[in-house]
């Protein structure tokens, strides 16, 4: 058992665009990339993201790396695009690092892998975390619950950067709550993250409440809020100047 109690040394500004610090960081073998923008594939995760959102050469990369003109894509860590890319959709999260949260193993959960997949997506599909696709199971280490043989909980990592890992795809079927199942498991894969040197944060939609005073009870504490847009890419010629933000959402249902 182990209790974190401070920010690490590790960089800290690696977490204001943390997907392009994996993607270039230890998941670089997963990347897709077209020079200043990647994603990864799209069954693996939705994530894409610009070196810089700020450089206009960034968002020419991502147009490529995108396909035809008119496709759409998303792009995390901003909440403007270049004139000429229509905003379709626009999200905000909140981001929470780890500093007084104590971690420990749970014997009784088991590693998930791609044979757990179908089960996975089942639960997923009936409890809405956040995004979970056919290949999500490759960017970590997935820790779940059984009850009788079923899968009734899990949590996993998502994103990992230097010194850094997120804490994801927390869920809990909806018969089995109330049993201390997410904090049992949150604890565990974040002990297996600190087993490694890293410092384990994660990101949940800004206004979903519960689970954000759950992870502030656990030891978390929220660093800064997050935005991500929806865009299609430019059919035609483009001039300078930001677009117009499109529906806000909730940036999905992370817990």
């Amino acid at each position: 058992m182990s209790q974190r109690t401070a920010l690490p040394a590790s960089d800290v500004d690696l977490l204001d665009n943390p997907a392009w610090a994996a993607l270039t960081g230890p998941h670089a073998h997963l990347a897709e990339r077209v020079g200043r923008a990647a994603r990864y594939p799209v069954d693996v995760s939705p994530f894409t993201a610009l070196a810089d959102p700020a450089d206009p050469r960034a968002w020419q990369d991502l147009a490529a790396l995108a396909g035809p003109p008119g496709s759409t894509t998303p792009v995390t860590a901003t909440d403007t695009a270049p004139a000429g890319w229509e905003v379709l959709q626009s999200g905000r999260g909140t981001q929470l690092v780890a500093t007084a949260l104590r971690t420990e193993p749970a014997p009784e959960a088991v590693e998930l892998g791609p044979a757990d997949v179908p089960e996975i997506l089942d639960l997923v599909t009936r409890t809405r975390p956040g995004p979970f696709l056919p290949r999500t199971v490759a960017l970590g280490r997935y820790l779940g619950l059984r009850h009788d043989g079923r899968l009734v909980a899990m949590a996993g990592e998502r994103l990992r950067l230097p010194g850094w890992t997120e804490i994801s795809a927390v869920c809990t079927d909806p018969d089995h709550r109330g049993r201390g199942h997410a904090t049992r498991l949150v604890r565990a894969v974040a002990h297996g993250i600190e087993q490694r040197g890293d410092t384990p944060f994660l990101h949940t939609a800004a206004d979903n409440t519960r689970a954000i005073r759950l992870y502030e009870s656990l030891g978390f504490t929220l660093r800064r809020h997050t935005a991500f847009l929806l865009v299609r890419t430019p059919v035609g010629p483009t001039t300078a100047g930001p677009a117009t933000a499109g529906p806000a959402t909730d940036g999905g249902r992370e817990r």
